[in-house]
């Protein structure tokens, strides 16, 4: 086949973005994401890639986050030679963001090797190592917007500005094509408009082929300006601090945490918050507030947009438990954002039982997650093998997002002017890809003309519209995603809250009954994923 596209990842989830240019010029990957979420899915970071890493001549990368770059270690450890085109920021970013996922994959791969030994059962490797990420580091050329760049011989590319995070982009790729040429673009994580550190999306118009992102493709959100955000924020941390205790923010350590920070600042230096100490303790966010300070001191005339007196910045684990000795009036901000690791369950775990401390979700909480748990309102939760009474104050305060809703999405595709050939719908859970389906459909773009690829399905990028290939079955069957989806949906929201009270059962009537209800959940407890 001269020319096709297959969808690697992200095609029925939002993760593991991974998109496969097979052209007459060579093999050329967009993206190479780690997949997350629940078992079944991450278990495909675990297996071979469904092709050659060593026959891909190139990789384009829309921005760092994991979820698009997670896997990069893995494609150079299996035999990748070729060179990774990002933007200066996302290259800057990934020089932190790739050794501490490589971490977190020894880290939890030492922990697991410990319970087998113990159980008899066979040791395993981790999917990377540092040692991979740095090589990895080594293939990195940045790229920047706007200026065309060579890729291979025959396949160019360039980088438009997407909104999303500090240095993310929509990606632009030009394939020779006998006497003419065709133009694949892929929009990359859409961001929502108005953000401090970027300007808002752009893009070419009339690619002949568009790859869109769904995420957020059936949510519509409220219009936040910036002043907005600021007083919801303000009131937020007052309340906390009237309450006499510590605020503790659960933060993710790219993009959130440097929002929260500038925010603050703005509220301090306007009086509008009187000069709390905030402590900043993630070495990853911290590391990732310094590669935001060098590309955004021109906001703040050339100084450090987040440095100031009562920041402090915590390096080491002592220093870190030292905190355990506030009383109140400090605002901690720790990773991860959705409490499943990190720091932040450190502080959780001594502070949770204290009635005077606040804890502020800024971000999505997936369903299963430490994070969500407290949202819903669970009473009691387990940390560290510890039982953990929850009187703190849970708030909320979801105005923080780096992707665009709905209506974002739509208004970003409509002014590409229209698609020469057709739209695969991408990165979304199947009801947000049938909405943006439905909702592009309405206003007059061809339904011919928009598919909904499955995982690994191969498209043949010659015809005149959207025509599926099947060449091997997919690593995870599309059914697979949506049944794994839909169970980890239901199972996460009671069972792992049912199963957090039941070790601390009264007794064996008290469990029986708890396990029932996790059957219930199951629809019979024997097919779950």
């Amino acid at each position: 086949m001269a020319l096709s596209l297959t969808f690697h990842g992200a095609a029925g989830t939002v993760t593991g973005s991974c998109f496969r240019l097979r052209t007459p010029h060579g093999e050329v990957l967009v993206e190479c994401g780690l997949f997350q979420g629940t078992k079944t899915v991450r278990e495909l970071n675990y297996r071979p890639f469904p092709f050659d890493p060593a026959r891909i001549r190139a990789v384009l990368l829309t921005h760092a986050h994991i979820d698009h770059s997670g896997l990069l270690p893995k494609l150079v450890k299996l035999g990748f030679r070729g060179r990774i085109h990002a933007t200066p920021a996302t290259v800057d970013l990934l020089e932190f963001m790739l050794p501490d996922s490589a971490y977190i994959q020894e880290v939890e791969v030492d922990h697991l090797n410990r319970r087998n030994r113990q159980r008899g059962r066979p040791t395993v490797q981790p999917i990377y190592t540092r040692e991979d990420a740095a090589r990895t580091l080594a293939r990195l050329k940045p790229a920047d917007y706007d200026d065309w760049i060579d890729v291979i011989p025959g396949v160019r590319a360039r980088f438009w500005q997407a909104g999303h995070l500090l240095g993310s982009a929509s990606v632009e790729v030009e394939i020779r094509e006998g006497k003419g040429a065709v133009r694949v673009l892929f929009s990359g994580d859409v961001g929502p408009g108005g953000k401090r550190f970027h300007a808002d999306a752009e893009g070419p118009t009339r690619p002949d082929w568009l790859v869109l992102e769904t995420t957020y493709g059936d949510r519509e959100r409220a219009d936040v300006d910036e002043e907005a955000r600021q007083t919801l924020l303000r009131n937020e941390v007052r309340a906390a601090l009237d309450a006499g205790g510590n605020l503790l923010i659960p933060v993710f350590a790219v993009e959130r945490t440097q929002e929260l920070l500038y925010d603050l600042n703005s509220l301090f230096d306007q009086g509008r918050l009187p000069p709390a100490d905030v402590f900043l303790d993630s070495p990853l966010a911290s590391a990732v507030t310094g590669v935001f300070s060098r590309h955004l001191r021109g906001l703040n005339g050339g100084a450090d947009p987040f440095a100031r007196p009562n920041l402090h910045i915590v390096e080491s684990v002592e220093q870190s438990k030292r905190l355990n000795a506030l009383a109140g009036g400090a605002i901690i901000m720790a990773a991860s954002g959705m409490c499943d690791a990190g720091r932040i369950r450190h502080h959780l775990k001594n502070q949770l039982w204290h009635s005077r401390c606040t804890v502020l979700l800024v971000g999505y909480q997936a369903p299963g997650t430490l994070g969500r748990m407290l949202l819903n309102g669970v009473k009691r939760v387990r940390i560290h093998g510890e039982e953990v009474e929850v009187r703190a104050r849970i708030r909320s305060l979801d105005v923080y997002s780096g992707h665009a809703d709905r209506s974002g999405l739509l208004a970003w595709a409509a002014a590409r002017g229209g698609v020469g050939q057709g739209t695969f719908l991408v990165h979304g859970e199947g009801p947000a890809r049938a909405a943006i389906r439905d909702a592009l459909i309405a206003q007059g773009w061809d339904a011919d003309g928009i598919a909904i690829p499955d995982l690994d399905e191969t498209v043949d990028l010659t015809a005149r519209r959207p025509h599926a290939i099947t060449e091997a079955p997919a690593r995870l069957p599309a059914s697979a995603v949506a049944a794994t989806s839909d169970w980890h949906n239901r199972y996460a929201e009671t069972v792992l809250s049912l199963a957090h009270t039941l070790d601390t059962a009264p007794d064996d009537a008290t469990r029986d009954r708890i396990l029932a209800q996790v059957r219930s959940v199951l629809g019979g407890g024997t097919d779950a994923p």
